[in-house]
């Protein structure tokens, strides 16, 4: 990362304040693709994982127990405090409130000890354009011995107001015709509206075959949320998911991944890639399906939720 400043940390951060300074800091914000964004690069030394809380979040996952190595997702979990720490301040351009994670490319180049010692770290790699707004890109890393042993990278999405010319292609395969819009996804469907609007385009997409149909609990959201960290109120009960516009609460964007990467399996060293294409409404029943290395979650009406791929690294 250029001209950053690295900021050394004695601990993780609790998340609760950092998602409240978020939320009243959003208002405020004032997001655009050049907008500045900090440039600190926050560094976690000699963090240790908590086994009960790993035990925790295996289960609600779908991953075995007890296993030596840490789940593909789950470094993850332990820099989302530093990530929201960053994206929470008053230097990040982008409002906390509705913003969107649309996808998470991780690359694990060996097997993470579950009892190891790891130094992590977080940073924000950049803004860029998206046709419904700003995405920012969040790299995080994980070192082992001194070596790069998992980093990820993830977006997310502001919404506001885009001009783009008529005719302009985005980088998901959608277009304008005529100066007008294709229908981009943001329509409410089945009492649910897509989170990132990404949809393919020309032939229909052909669905992957079904492996299993998952009947997803009410709770899954809170469960996931206790074993995270992550308590956004979306997620945790219709009643506060309904403050930001969802009927119900909707499943965690990496909750659906690490249920399908634990379905589907990994190789030891890997690169996977997930795509949050729509809320998974909870309760709910869902279809996994998969084929040759690719996943993808369905719901009634093959609505795709999820789309993925696995990859040896």
């Amino acid at each position: 990362m250029a001209d950053s400043t690295a900021l050394v940390l004695t601990g993780s951060p609790s998340l609760a304040p950092l998602l409240a300074r978020g939320a009243l800091l959003s208002p405020f914000k004032r997001p655009a693709p050049d907008a500045r964004f900090p440039r600190t690069r926050l560094v976690l030394p000699g963090l240790r994982v908590d086994l009960a809380r790993l035990a925790a979040y295996e289960r609600v996952c779908g991953f075995p127990t007890g296993a030596d190595a840490l789940p593909v997702t789950y470094p993850h979990v332990l820099g989302f405090p530093l990530a929201m720490r960053l994206m929470s301040g008053r230097d990040f351009p982008l409002p906390l409130l509705g913003l969107v994670h649309t996808s998470v490319t991780i690359t694990r180049r060996e097997p993470l000890p579950a009892t190891g010692a790891y130094e992590l770290s977080v940073h924000v790699e950049g803004l860029a354009p998206h046709r419904r707004g700003t995405e920012a890109t969040v790299v995080t890393e994980v070192r082992g011995a001194g070596d790069v042993v998992w980093e990820s990278t993830s977006t997310y999405l502001a919404r506001h107001g885009t001009a783009r010319p008529a005719g302009a292609r985005d980088n998901e395969g959608t277009r304008e015709k005529d100066g007008t819009r294709e229908e981009d996804g943001t329509r409410e469907e089945d009492g649910t509206r897509e989170e990132d609007g990404t949809r393919e385009e020309g032939e229909a997409r052909k669905p992957l075959p079904a492996v299993a149909e998952w009947r997803l609990a009410g709770d899954v959201g809170r469960r996931y949320g206790a074993a995270s960290g992550d308590r956004n109120p979306i997620h945790l009960h219709p009643l506060t998911a309904r403050l930001f516009g969802f009927p119900r609460a909707i499943a965690h964007g990496m909750w659906t991944a690490a249920r399908c990467l634990a379905a589907h399996g990994t190789p030891d060293a890997c690169r996977v890639r997930a795509d949050f294409r729509a809320p998974v409404p909870l309760p709910g029943t869902v279809t996994y399906a998969a084929e040759n290395g690719r996943f993808e979650l369905r719901g009634p009406g093959d609505r795709v939720h999820v789309t993925g791929e696995v990859l040896p690294a």
